[in-house]
């Protein structure tokens, strides 16, 4: 069936925790060596696909935080994150 390999690669909607969790899994199953070479090459194409996943989500929640600061008259307010340190 046309697709199929790449609809297996889907990761759209898929946890940052549970994409990391399928890394870790393919990354034990490749440290063995035991898996066939057919087998062993899909599954690291696998674990870019979920690694390339992981990177974006992490991204994505950076850009979402916000520091908040405590101002001269002790009111609240909100800005990007500094992360330089």
């Amino acid at each position: 069936m046309a697709g199929t390999q790449k609809d297996s690669f889907s990761l759209e909607g898929m946890s940052f925790e549970s994409a990391l969790g399928e890394l870790e899994k393919i990354v034990r199953e490749l440290e063995t060596g035991q898996a066939p070479l057919e087998t062993s090459i899909s599954a690291y194409e696998r674990g870019i696909a979920l690694k390339n996943h992981c990177e974006k989500k992490l991204r994505e929640a950076q850009s979402k935080i916000e520091k908040i600061t405590v101002n001269a008259d002790g009111s609240l307010s909100t800005g990007p994150l500094d992360h330089k340190g």
